[in-house]
């Protein structure tokens, strides 16, 4: 079971891209896999549904391990709030179409993904 470290909690729904592209580039697996709520689902890889922290985990470790470095910070796009659910989006820098997620904020008011599509082909 994942537990919660002392690393850096997204301040903001925007601070979540950061977090990720910083984490990635460590290679930190367990890291990237904090920036999920418990129960978040994740449709990665491809064509998949990836539910819970602990399996989103299990993929960032696949993905970090196979991964070309280093991940950069794509263009965000406005994010939409509504209260305490936010969607937030990117350009993704290799066109291939636009990510997003949206994240619930935390009772200590910090903010986790509790949906992220990183992949969407243009057109669909």
């Amino acid at each position: 079971m994942t537990t919660e470290t002392t690393r850096e909690r997204a301040a903001t729904p925007e601070d979540l891209a950061r977090l990720f592209v910083a984490r990635a580039n460590a290679r930190d697996a367990e890291g990237l896999a904090e920036l999920y709520a418990p129960d978040a689902v994740l449709a990665y890889p491809p064509g998949a549904v990836t539910v819970g922290r602990d399996a989103i985990r299990a993929v960032c470790e696949r993905m970090v391990a196979h991964a070309a470095l280093p991940f950069v910070e794509e263009e965000p796009l406005p994010t939409v709030r509504y209260g305490d659910l936010a969607l937030t989006s990117t350009r993704p820098a290799d066109g291939t179409g636009g990510r997003v997620q949206v994240a619930r904020r935390q009772p200590d008011g910090s903010w986790l993904r509790i949906m992220d599509r990183p992949e969407t082909a243009a057109g669909r």
